[in-house]
């Protein structure tokens, strides 16, 4: 996933996002509409979200050091994981609290035009920023479905954009929902459930990203079709006859390790293996460029060893490719 594309998305729904904050407190000081002041906390909380992911992706961005040899690259699922818990606190928690302050003491809205403005507007804004995700999303989706999309994407940043903007618009739907009923039916509760249901659908967005950048976070291997390219590259037919076995993780949205154990000629010397290593290193970095960390152990491919072996991390002759 592009780095750029990804940063470009992130700038463009941090500047709606400060714009929206900024309307929806003046609305909500002036109309005490408690869907505006739950928006307007939605807002701020998505704006130090953006903040996080673009430090994140500036921490990721160091050198390897010697306590950190596969570099940092991991720094941006941290913060990631770290957007989907201020979302599910800041955001959703606090939704909820007010809305349930509003339906135990409701008051009706003052200045309705406030709040109504506002939300049309930040619809309107947050549309453009959603229009961006979704444009910059496009350029690296593929044929995968949005869901396959958030759910299969290593770099974290479009997929939490995505759905925040997504949050971001149906909670403004659903505040405009409440202070419209409120407004219709001089009833303060409906301003109280739209700011609850906020807070409910804050939280369940939080829950997913949580969950898709733990996945992150606990390491995942290479794609499917990437783990098929290594797979072709690294054989020749000539001095690597075989791929015993690999395994592959993700050091960082755009940096994959890869260790293997690849079988050569038996009576191959110590310098035709080197060159064939060495040739099989430059096949998958040519096939799968963002392999940049790569381990190849030669061993000499045993049928009796393969059958009569369990688990291909511990036995030379281990399931073949």
């Amino acid at each position: 996933m592009s780095a750029s594309g990804g940063t470009k998305a992130i700038v463009a729904a941090l500047a709606a996002n400060l714009a929206i904050a900024v309307a929806k407190f003046v609305a909500f000081l002036f109309s005490g509409s408690s869907s505006m002041l739950a928006e307007s906390v939605h807002s701020l909380a998505d704006s130090g979200n953006q903040g996080l992911l673009l430090l994140g992706g500036k921490k990721a961005q160091r050198e390897a050091t010697p306590q950190h040899p596969f570099g940092y690259g991991r720094e941006r699922y941290i913060y990631a994981f770290l957007v989907s818990i201020v979302l599910f606190s800041v955001g959703g928690m606090f939704a909820i609290y007010e809305g349930y302050e509003k339906i135990k003491h409701p008051h009706p809205i003052e200045a309705w035009y406030w709040p109504v403005g506002v939300l049309v507007f930040a619809i309107i804004a947050e549309s453009f920023s959603f229009r961006t995700a979704i444009k910059e999303s496009n350029l690296i989706r593929g044929g995968l479905t949005w869901t396959q999309f958030v759910r299969r994407a290593k770099a974290p940043e479009l997929p939490v954009v995505l759905l925040e903007d997504l949050g971001a618009l149906v909670g403004l739907i659903l505040a405009l929902g409440g202070v419209g009923l409120a407004l219709l039916t001089g009833d303060g509760v409906w301003d109280g459930i739209g700011t609850l249901c906020i807070g409910v659908l804050l939280i369940l967005i939080a829950i997913v990203l949580a969950a898709e950048t733990k996945s992150l976070l606990l390491g995942e291997s290479a794609g499917l079709d990437d783990v098929k390219k290594i797979e072709a590259a690294v054989v020749d037919g000539d001095t690597v006859t075989r791929l015993i076995h690999m395994r592959t993780l993700h050091l960082g949205p755009e940096e994959l390790l890869v260790a293997a154990k690849i079988a050569v000629q038996h009576d191959d010397s110590a310098a035709e293996v080197a060159n064939a290593i060495n040739a099989a290193e430059e096949r998958i970095r040519a096939a799968v460029p963002i392999a940049r960390v790569i381990y190849l152990e030669p061993d000499v491919y045993s049928e009796q060893a393969a059958e009569a072996g369990t688990n291909p991390a511990k036995t030379p002759g281990g399931t073949a490719h």
